[in-house]
């Protein structure tokens, strides 16, 4: 049996597979099993796969592609990939995304000298020019990984950068939500409930890409985005009021600001009006999260008070110019 099984959904992504799997065929880690998941592709994906892997005889035995006979989405992708699965840690990778090659080892090594349940690294964003390194706090119990980190917005919920005991999926019968692929890395949310133990490699192990238009994360926003959005949240919010009651109320109203900070993000004034339609009963904590930069606070404060002006100005002088001409 694998150590770590890594689930690769592929779906239209001819023109970044080749890199992704060199880099999970060039692993140091020798007891991996590699899941393809092809999600009815239109172009030479898979093809790619094939002749990539040809390349690596003594991984072919510990790689299966299996195929969508229609376009099912991410989350299906990824749950196909979890009923096969054999190893004692799952790891989700983005087909358009890359590795770097002792990733899985520096993971694993983590996960069993610290017993852990979760562990998550660093990891870059690569844009088609340069890289930005994006760094994460260290936790080493899940229950603050889950307040602070995730629900706290101390760091992301991607499933992308982190390897999860397969038990945790197993036991609680957790698998992602198919038919809403947007925000369904909320899952990871709801299996960091259901851990005990936690781990951090602080070392930027994952190129997260920022520049493929066809992506299943692509953030412009239509209404079934948006639809998609709303139901993960309810439903990862349900599942943590079934299990903790009100005690997380703090830490869900944190994470419903989180959510919704993007919309006063792209400029345009219809999301600044979803802004204040989403979550109202969380905007009393836009300036109680200190764990978020003061700036961020900031900007939901004068959102709640309706200065649109403000979250304008800073829309462009600070996120435009950062992301769409330094980072590009």
């Amino acid at each position: 049996m694998a150590k770590v099984s890594v689930i690769i959904p592929v779906y239209n992504v001819s023109s970044f597979i080749r890199r992704n799997v060199k880099a999970l065929m060039g692993q140091t880690l020798e007891d991996a099993e590699f899941i393809f998941v092809n999600d009815a592709t239109q172009d030479d994906s898979v093809e790619i796969i094939k002749e990539e892997i040809e390349n690596y005889p003594s991984r072919k035995p510990f790689v299966t592609i299996l195929s969508h006979e229609s376009n099912k989405g991410l989350p299906a992708a990824r749950n196909t990939g979890l009923a096969v699965a054999k190893g004692d840690y799952i790891f989700h990778c983005d087909s358009d995304d890359w590795v770097e090659p002792d990733m899985l080892e520096k993971m694993l090594k983590a996960a069993e000298d610290n017993d852990a349940d979760i562990v998550y690294c660093d990891f870059f964003l690569s844009f088609e020019k340069n890289e930005r390194y994006m760094s994460n706090p260290s936790f080493t119990t899940a229950e603050d990984l889950l307040k602070k980190g995730f629900l706290g917005g101390r760091m992301k919920y991607n499933v992308w950068n982190k390897i999860i005991k397969r038990s945790l999926y197993t036991k609680s019968g957790l698998s992602f939500p198919e038919g809403h692929p947007m925000g369904e890395d909320m899952t990871v949310i709801m299996l960091t409930a259901e851990a005990e133990r936690a781990a951090h490699v602080p070392e930027a192990l994952y190129h997260y890409v920022k520049m493929n238009e066809g992506a299943y994360s692509n953030t412009t926003y239509t209404p079934k985005k948006l639809e998609d959005i709303r139901y993960n949240v309810d439903r990862a919010v349900s599942f943590l009021q079934k299990k903790f009651g009100n005690s997380l109320e703090k830490e869900i109203s944190l994470f419903k600001l989180s959510i919704k900070l993007p919309f006063l993000l792209t400029g345009d004034k219809g999301m600044y009006k979803l802004w204040t339609e989403w979550y109202p009963e969380s905007d009393r904590y836009a300036d109680a999260n200190t764990d978020q930069p003061m700036r961020t606070r900031f900007l939901q404060k004068m959102a709640a008070k309706g200065q649109w002006w403000y979250v304008d100005l800073y829309y462009r002088l600070v996120y435009k110019f950062i992301y769409g001409i330094i980072y590009r």
